[in-house]
C-alpha cells in the first residue's frame, strides 16, 4: 500500500501575497492605527507565519507608501493624508482620469465594456441597510470601476500610476478614522452631513454608481468628449463632497 503523500505547502509566493494582503487589511483598517509602530515578531505570531513572510510584505508595503522604514526603528503605518495632500490627490486625479476615459471610449474592446458593465451590476445589488459593510463594498466596486477604465484606455502608465496611488484605500483609511471620534462628534450635523452627504439616496441609490454609470455609457458609445467630461465632473465633486469631512477629520 503506497504512503499517503505529505500534504504540499504553500508556496513563498503565495504566503508572501497573503501576508500582504492581511497586513494591509490591518492597516486599513486602523488595527495597525496610523503611525503606529509595527512590531514584526508580535505580527508573525498573530498571523502564524515566520518572520520572512512578514518583512517580505512589509517592504511590498514600503513601496506602496502604506508603511515607512526608519533607521534603527523599524517599519511604522504611515500617517493619514493631510487635507492638503488629500486635495493633491483628487486636483491630479482630475488631470489624468479623464484623459483615460476619453482613450477608453476611444480604444476599448467589447470584453473590455462587458467587465465594465459586469462591475456595474454588482455595484448595484450592494444594499445600503448596512452603511459601514456598505460604504466598505463601494469603496471596494470604485477602485475596481476606475482600473477597469484605465485598463481599457490601454495606457499602462495610467494603470501603473492608479496603482501606485492607492487612492482609494488611502479614503478607506480616513473614513476609518471616523470611527475613533467621540459620539458627540459621530452625530453632529455638520459631520454627518459632509461625511454622508449624496452618498446614498432612495431616489438615485448610490451616487458613485449613478457617476459610473454615465461615464460607462459615454465610453460604450465612443464618446470621448463625452467620457473625458463626465470622468473629470466625477473625482471633482467627490474632491468637493469630502473636503469638508476630511478637514473635520484632520482637526480632529
Amino acid at each position: 500500500m503506497a504512503s499517503e503523500k505529505p500534504p504540499r505547502r504553500a508556496s513563498r509566493t503565495v504566503l508572501t501575497d497573503e501576508t500582504h494582503n492581511a497586513i494591509l487589511a490591518l492597516i486599513v483598517n486602523h488595527q495597525i492605527a496610523p503611525g503606529e509602530h509595527i512590531n514584526i515578531d508580535a505580527l508573525a505570531r498573530d498571523l502564524n507565519v515566520s518572520q520572512t513572510p512578514v518583512r517580505e510584505a512589509l517592504a511590498s508595503l514600503e513601496s506602496e507608501n502604506l508603511v515607512v522604514k526608519q533607521p534603527l526603528r523599524g517599519y511604522t503605518a504611515t500617517p493619514l493624508l493631510t487635507p492638503a495632500q488629500t486635495d493633491d490627490m483628487f486636483q491630479f486625479r482630475a488631470l489624468i482620469e479623464p484623459w483615460g476615459a476619453s482613450r477608453a471610449a476611444t480604444l476599448h474592446t467589447d470584453s473590455d465594456a462587458a467587465a465594465i458593465q459586469a462591475e456595474l451590476d454588482v455595484a448595484r445589488q450592494i444594499d445600503a441597510a448596512d452603511f459601514d459593510s456598505a460604504y466598505d463594498l463601494m469603496g471596494a466596486h470604485d477602485a475596481r470601476f476606475h482600473e477597469l477604465v484605465a485598463k481599457a484606455s490601454s495606457s499602462r502608465y495610467l494603470q501603473d500610476t492608479l496603482s501606485r496611488m492607492h487612492c482609494h484605500m488611502h479614503m478607506a483609511r480616513l473614513y476609518q478614522a471616523r470611527k475613533s471620534f467621540s459620539i458627540e462628534q459621530q452625530t453632529n450635523p455638520e459631520f454627518v452631513a459632509t461625511v454622508f452627504k449624496d452618498f446614498y439616496s432612495p431616489e438615485t441609490g448610490f451616487l458613485t454608481v449613478v457617476g459610473h454609470t454615465k461615464i460607462a455609457q459615454a465610453i460604450f458609445a465612443r464618446d470621448a468628449k463625452m467620457a473625458h467630461a463626465l470622468m473629470y465632473e466625477h473625482i471633482e465633486g467627490s474632491r468637493i463632497r469630502n473636503a469638508p469631512a476630511v478637514e473635520l477629520m484632520g482637526t480632529a
